[in-house]
């Protein structure tokens, strides 16, 4: 093989690796603390949220538990970011988030997902139409299941009509 070809081979190739790169690097991307603000994504660990969150490790400590290494997944839409910006009813109609905390690898050893919507004004913990609990004051929670230091698999919030978050 002559050099030539050697020298335009590695070019090419070290161009196509810096484009595959260049996303990984582009505005937006995940912050060390494990949010990306414009996927609307968390992915981190029960520790990163709560520093992020409340900053102070003695009180992440004693809230987590051994939740502290949970792998955490909670994706939300633009109205629960508006809601959180605003908190009318106007900003807040929509809004929802998804929570995923598996504890199996070096954490808790649970697995709970949760699936939270705004619903306007309610009363802490009472059942809110269409099957789920109220939260905040303001939310409905349409999932609380998972399982919890391997007793089973468990509900705390009533099977909702619509599990869905277009139904609210």
């Amino acid at each position: 093989m002559n050099i030539k070809k050697m020298i335009v081979g590695a070019a090419a190739g070290a161009l196509m690796m810096g484009i595959l790169a260049m996303p990984a690097f582009a505005k937006g991307g995940f912050d060390t603390s494990g949010y990306n603000d414009t996927a609307r994504i968390f992915n981190g660990t029960g520790m990163q949220w709560c520093m992020d969150k409340v900053g102070d490790i003695d009180w992440c400590n004693s809230y987590l538990g051994s939740s502290i290494n949970d792998k955490i997944v909670m994706k939300w839409n633009a109205a629960w970011d508006a809601c959180n910006k605003d908190g009318t009813p106007e900003a807040c109609k929509g809004a929802w988030t998804s929570n995923e905390w598996n504890g199996m690898a070096n954490g808790s050893e649970s697995v709970w997902h949760y699936k939270i919507v705004w619903v306007g004004p309610c009363s802490e913990g009472e059942v809110v139409v269409g099957g789920g609990y109220c939260l905040w004051g303001q939310y409905s929670v349409l999932m609380d299941q998972g399982t919890y230091l391997h007793d089973g698999h468990v509900w705390y919030a009533p099977h909702a009509i619509s599990a869905g978050y277009g139904a609210y």
